[in-house]
């Protein structure tokens, strides 16, 4: 597991063994896996709609750091 960026309350990490379609796993209050390339949820387990909506906003401003953690990891 690899965190990317911690911010706003909530830990973004990318974990080194796991499965497409490139995502992020989000941490806060709940739990929320968000689509990198997309910016779309996947699942959100009692994360706040507020929470989640922030999280999509942090991936978009930071969507090439994200692919390029996915990348080295997973190809």
């Amino acid at each position: 597991m690899v965190t990317v960026i911690r911010q706003d309350g909530l830990r973004f990490v990318i974990y080194t063994a796991d499965h497409e379609p490139p995502h992020a796993h989000v941490v806060g209050e709940g739990e929320a896996r968000i689509d990198i390339v997309n910016l779309k949820v996947i699942t959100q387990g009692r994360m706040s709609d507020r929470d989640v909506r922030r999280a999509v906003a942090v991936i978009e401003e930071n969507q090439e750091l994200f692919l390029e953690t996915w990348r080295k990891y997973h190809g």
